[in-house]
This record gives structure tokens, C-alpha cells and sequence, in this order.
């Protein structure tokens, strides 16, 4: 049996853009809409983005920080808010129609329309924090689609990884507090924003609910698949989630320009047949990926196309996951092995 995949990408999301350098650009996807037309010919849903409201937005961000990038965003220095999130005219409106891509894709997954989704979307959303931008990141796009389902649907137990290379600090934020959304992130340690240590674990009620692994560099396919395999497979069956939401980041591929990480196009195909797996067992196949980082354009494109092939195959039995001792010392020494019982 095949997933009903549903893609969403929209020509306005290319312009967000600024004339100084960044690695964050329209060139990253600028061509990958028109291959993976071409490459698929119709056999996925394709949906058009509607912009995220201000309630939306609020009940996520805080409204002295949208103020604060609105303003700064007429500023005529498009760095003026930070050196590393520039902002332009159109930029407000092209994060909320990023993240109202998102909450697109979700409705169409909850009403039983597709199985699961991508959302081919820019700017990435995963460092936005409440009340502040980073990273590239202006609007948290998987945080605002995380806090509408539970709003809008009543969902209560959200799981939500993160493979992008850095830890996304921004959900981590967004969540620390609850039960409702369990965040796991693997990300190279040391690496921007700095955040994201094993001892991170939520407070309050979401004590417990932050899973942070901090890869080392030069971890690849094997370490990856170990991790994801052994961590998942545990939390899935106790949390039992009620959709996957995926922070997809592709700069963990070893031609990536800023990681050290040694992931191949391969893995992400690999991972995305575990999570739909996971899935189908747990949550009537609602799965939902959302593009975060990725910088060299070549390997984003066949990372994602590697994603979609995994995403539009048939269903098969569990992947394999082979020992791998250096990621076994990751979990083993993690003060979460106990509450999750991942080993």
C-alpha cells in the first residue's frame, strides 16, 4: 500500500531574499519545485499555502517580538535585528505564509485527506524562540503547527523530531513546559545556537518531555540509524503520538558547507521510511515533514528527493537497525534512558 503524499510549495517563498550573501537564499530551492514535478508527474497532492493569521502566530510568538521584527523590517539595513536573520519588506509576510503552509498541510492530514505531508517551505522556523529570531529563522513553523493542532484538533500528545544539524532551540523553547509535545532533537554538539545539552529535559510538566542527543562530528548513516531506531521505537510505543511532526534540516550531509556530520543522501531516505513506519503503527499514518536547514543546494535537493522516494514507496517491514557502540555510549550515558527505558 502507498502513502497519499502530499507536497506544498509556493513561488512566493523566493522572495524572501537579500542582495548581501547568505547561506540562506531562494538559490537552496529555487529549482527543486520544478524537478520533483517533473520527477513525480502527478503522484502526489500539491496544495497552495494560505498565510498564517495574527492569532495563530501569537498564541506562539510573543507580540512585542513580531512589533520589534516589523519594525525592523522597513529598516533599510537588512541585518538590523540580527547578523544572521536578515528582513526585508516581505519577509513578515513570507514567514506566515511559510508557516500557514504548514497548518495547510495539517488540516489536509487531519481530515483524512493525505497520510502525510511536506512543506517545502522558506524561511526555516526551527530557532525562532518565542520571543525572539535566529538562525535564519523567523517564524517557528512547526511550533505554530504544533500549537494549532492542539488548539484546533484536541491533539494532546505530539511528538516532534528534529534531525537539522543544530538543535532547534526555538521549539525547545516553545514546549519546555508541557506534556503535549514531546521534542527530540539530534544535533551536533558544540554547534550554533550552543543549546540543546543532555541535561535539557523540560521543566514542569514537560519534565521529561525534551530529549536532546548531542552527535558528535563525524557521525554518519550507521550512528544515525542506531539512534533513531533505538530511541524512536520506545518512545513511539509508550507516548503513543498522535501525529510525527519533522523538523527536516538536510546540513547534516557530509557535502554540506557548515557541519561536520557525515550523513549520505541514503540515510534520509532511510529515515523517512522509519518514521512512516512508526506512523502507520501509532497514529493512522500522520506524519508530517517541514524543511528546516540545508545549505548546499545539490545535496538538499537529493536529500528531499531521497525523502520523497522513501514517502511515496509501499509500506515494508521495519528497517533493520544495526549496533553501533559509539552511538550505544550516546544513549546509554543520556539521564533520559530511564523514563523512555531505550535500553
Amino acid at each position: 500500500m502507498n502513502n497519499r503524499l502530499g507536497l506544498l510549495f509556493d513561488e512566493r517563498y523566493l522572495r524572501h531574499k537579500t542582495v548581501k550573501r547568505s547561506l540562506e537564499n531562494p538559490e537552496r530551492i529555487r529549482s527543486l519545485n520544478e524537478t520533483v514535478q517533473h520527477r513525480y508527474d502527478g503522484r502526489f497532492a500539491v496544495f497552495t499555502p494560505r498565510e498564517a493569521s495574527r492569532e495563530e502566530v501569537e498564541a506562539v510568538h510573543s507580540r512585542f517580538y513580531l512589533d520589534q521584527i516589523r519594525e525592523h523590517a522597513a529598516n533599510p539595513d537588512p541585518y538590523s535585528y540580527d547578523p544572521d536573520t536578515y528582513l526585508m519588506e516581505e519577509s513578515l509576510y513570507i514567514a506566515g505564509l511559510a508557516a500557514g503552509g504548514c497548518l495547510t498541510l495539517a488540516d489536509e492530514i487531519l481530515s483524512g485527506n493525505i497520510d502525510c505531508g511536506y512543506a517545502l517551505v522558506r524561511p526555516p522556523g526551527h530557532h525562532a524562540e518565542a520571543g525572539r529570531g535566529m538562525g535564519f529563522c523567523v517564524m517557528n513553523n512547526v511550533g505554530i503547527t504544533a500549537n494549532y493542532l492542539r488548539s484546533k484538533y484536541q491533539l494532546h500528545r505530539i511528538l516532534v523530531l528534529d534531525f537539522d544539524v543544530h538543535h532547534g532551540n526555538g521549539t525547545q523553547d516553545i514546549f519546555y513546559e508541557t506534556d503535549e509535545v514531546l521534542f527530540v532533537s539530534l544535533h551536533q554538539r558544540d554547534l550554533f545556537p550552543s543549546t540543546g545539552k543532555t541535561r535539557e529535559t523540560g521543566r514542569d510538566a514537560g519534565s521529561g518531555y525534551t530529549f536532546n542527543i548531542e552527535v558528535h562530528p563525524q557521525f554518519g548513516d550507521s550512528e544515525y540509524i542506531y539512534l533513531v531506531g533505538r530511541l524512536l521505537q520506545g518512545i513511539v510505543e509508550q507516548y503513543m503520538p498522535q501525529i510525527i511532526l519533522v523538523s527536516a534540516g538536510y546540513d547534516g550531509h557530509r557535502d554540506d558547507p557548515i557541519s561536520a556530520t557525515s550523513l549520505t543522501t541514503g540515510w534520509y531516505g532511510t529515515v523517512a521510511t522509519m518514521l512512516q513506519q512508526y506512523a502507520a503503527e501509532v497514529c493512522d499514518g500522520r506524519l508530517l515533514f517541514v524543511l528546516e536547514g540545508g545549505y548546499n543546494p545539490e545535496a538538499l535537493q537529493d536529500g528531499v528527493l531521497a525523502t520523497l522516494d522513501s514517502l511515496l514507496a509501499p509500506r515494508i517491514s521495519r528497517v533493520g537497525v544495526p549496533y553501533s557502540e559509539r552511538a550505544d555510549v550516546v544513549l546509554r550515558d543520556h539521564p533520559l534512558k530511564n523514563r523512555w527505558n531505550i535500553l
